[in-house]
């Protein structure tokens, strides 16, 4: 063989190790590190809520821009900014994320309206519906002072938006601040909110549609004032993650179960294992993962609060394993989905 078309051999299978290389680089999941968007921006999405549909995950979260304030009219540490609605990003693999717009705006112009940017947007998540073909999303709505503690109801043709507003309520007459959604295997979906001035959380049912409560509701954790709600599922038993209420300072994570959705609930133990464990590695809980095509395994999502600088707040996203019906959620400073 020729040296030149040797070299040029070498060369070829150089650059091909190392681009593999940077592609296992961008397939690792890095903790608190700024993550940047398909178009080289910081993703935005803050409280997250994970649809997927169709082979795609869409997130969705807070869109915080602009700057920290700090209202001080308030007797508790109330950090803001104004509220700039739901953002959207959507990915093939988890990792490369595409900025695909703000999915549900916010009002700019109508003090009065429940989108209004001096309002509170927290916590969006989002569940498909087969019967009516409609994207549904849930999330709290508040005023600057937390007086108001409803949810807020939102639909969509499309997973990605926009969505129309549809309104907000206190669903069955009761407060509503931290939430989540969960869908259940028969297709009955299900509204999980702290309540009661946090000091219990409810687990509602919804219509068939999605849109509204049932009526049927479980009041649970009563009088432990729980947060941060996030449900999964898995062999038959239903799992609830949730933090304690300690505003902007990080807890302990406490692991929930029930054999019944509407059933009794148990609390077992923080599922939270190493350094900084005690304080969620300094993170609050916002959503729990089912991989697609990885039956028993699922990613624990939190945030660390950046108080003074809520734009900059991080993501944390961990394995959470399931072993001998133990749950635990190590620190991992990078990870890929090989170690779930």
């Amino acid at each position: 063989m020729k040296p030149d078309l040797l070299f040029s051999l070498l060369m070829i299978i150089l650059y091909t190790g190392i681009s593999c290389q940077n592609k296992n680089v961008e397939k690792k999941f890095t903790p608190v590190e700024i993550w940047n968007d398909t178009d080289g921006n910081p993703i935005n999405a803050h409280s997250a809520g994970m649809l997927f549909h169709e082979g795609k995950y869409y997130w969705f979260g807070e869109y915080k821009k602009g700057k920290t304030r700090l209202v001080t009219e308030l007797s508790w540490e109330s950090y803001r900014v104004d509220a700039g609605g739901v953002s959207c990003y959507s990915s093939a693999n988890l990792t490369e994320w595409k900025f695909e717009g703000i999915a549900l705006a916010p009002d700019t112009t109508d003090s009065l309206n429940d989108l209004h940017t001096s309002k509170v947007l927290e916590r969006p998540k989002v569940i498909y519906n087969e019967a009516t073909k409609k994207f549904v999303m849930w999330l709290h709505v508040d005023s600057e002072d937390y007086t108001y503690a409803r949810a807020g109801v939102a639909v969509s043709d499309k997973p990605a938006g926009p969505y129309s507003f549809i309104g907000s309520i206190r669903p069955n007459g009761q407060m509503s601040r931290d939430m989540t959604l969960f869908k259940d295997d028969d297709g009955k979906a299900y509204h999980i909110f702290s309540s009661e001035d946090n000091a219990v959380m409810h687990i509602s049912m919804l219509t068939d549609d999605y849109l509204k409560p049932s009526g049927i509701e479980n009041r649970i954790f009563i009088d432990k004032s729980r947060e941060a709600p996030a449900m999964f599922k898995h062999l038959g038993k239903y799992y609830l993650i949730t933090s304690g209420c300690t505003g902007w300072s990080p807890n302990p994570a406490m692991l929930a179960t029930a054999d019944s959705i509407l059933g009794t609930w148990t609390e077992l133990y923080n599922p939270c294992k190493g350094p900084k464990s005690d304080s969620t590695f300094l993170a609050q809980s916002t959503f729990v993962l089912p991989v697609p095509g990885k039956p028993g395994k699922f990613i624990f999502m939190a945030d660390r609060w950046n108080k003074t600088d809520l734009e900059d707040s991080r993501y944390v996203w961990l394995p959470l394993k399931i072993e001998n019906d133990s749950i635990s959620i190590r620190w991992l400073a990078s990870w890929s989905l090989e170690n779930l």
